[in-house]
């Protein structure tokens, strides 16, 4: 599979190809917006990409939404905890801004359903530590049993490598020396933000509440290391995911419309945030 590649732009980091069909605007810099936004037609125009998507501070979203751009959700405090994340949108074929027939249906079943709670407690076989280099052989290959398809080459030992040394801790539930459960936590020291991600539980261990034990271990990590925010971007699809983030207490704050190529090709994405 050939990965969506990252260049920069100004100071700004954008992340297209044909793996997810669109340009990301990861980060937005301090270079000259409509610069930018002219930056991002022409190649979206040029590859002929069908999204163009944007995490952006709402003091500089203006430029975009009078280009045309729309809302589709938001993460109160992204910035430190004193601004707004909007994440922000723009449709080049109608097909693409269609969720998922039924499964918006079920996420607003699911909301009148599932409330906050504590995690099941890990059992006594299991353990839970921060993963390592040396792990990184099996997680590798637990990321490629559990997703044929993945926004980024978490199925590439390398690429775990790299990214332990770029702001991502990982963290592994263990039984003996078998890797059983994965999730990182992608910060922004900077802004003061996490995004949790990167869940994955081998299918023998599924039905312990792996996910969600990983996910209060992580936003008290976070908490401890001065995170102001955390969030996440979750499949639509995925109930069990769903379920977890709420039962953590985040609020959902908006769906991503067919957004990101993953297990069963481009899937829509709900956002999910909570101050740590």
């Amino acid at each position: 599979m050939q990965w969506d590649k990252i260049e920069e732009f100004q100071g700004s980091l954008l992340q297209h190809g044909r793996n997810n069909d669109r340009i990301y605007l990861m980060k937005l810099g301090e270079g000259d917006t409509s610069a930018l936004l002219d930056r991002l037609e022409e190649l979206r125009s040029r590859e002929n990409y069908s999204k163009l998507f944007a995490k952006v501070p709402s003091r500089r979203a203006a430029c975009f939404l009078a280009s045309g751009w729309g809302l589709e959700a938001l993460v109160p405090g992204f910035y430190a905890g004193r601004e707004d994340a909007l994440f922000l949108c723009k449709y080049f074929d109608p097909r693409r801004r269609e969720p998922e027939v039924g499964y918006l249906q079920e996420l607003c079943r699911m909301h009148g359903q599932v409330e906050v709670r504590e995690p099941k407690k890990l059992p006594e076989s299991l353990r839970i530590a921060p993963a390592s280099e040396t792990d990184v052989e099996a997680m590798a290959q637990l990321y490629r049993q559990v997703f044929e398809r993945y926004p980024f080459p978490i199925h590439d030992p390398d690429y775990l490598s790299r990214t332990m040394v770029e702001e991502v801790d990982y963290y592994a539930v263990w039984e003996g020396d078998r890797l059983v459960g994965l999730s990182s936590a992608e910060k922004d020291g900077e802004n003061q933000n996490v995004e949790m991600t990167d869940f994955a539980v081998h299918p023998d261990y599924r039905g312990y509440g792996l996910g969600q034990i990983l996910l209060e271990h992580m936003d008290r990590e976070m908490a401890g290391k001065g995170i102001k925010t955390a969030y996440t971007i979750a499949r639509l699809r995925s109930k069990g995911m769903n379920a977890t983030f709420l039962r953590a207490g985040y609020t959902y704050s908006g769906t991503l419309f067919r957004n990101t190529n993953i297990s069963d090709g481009l899937e829509s994405m709900n956002v999910y945030y909570k101050t740590l």
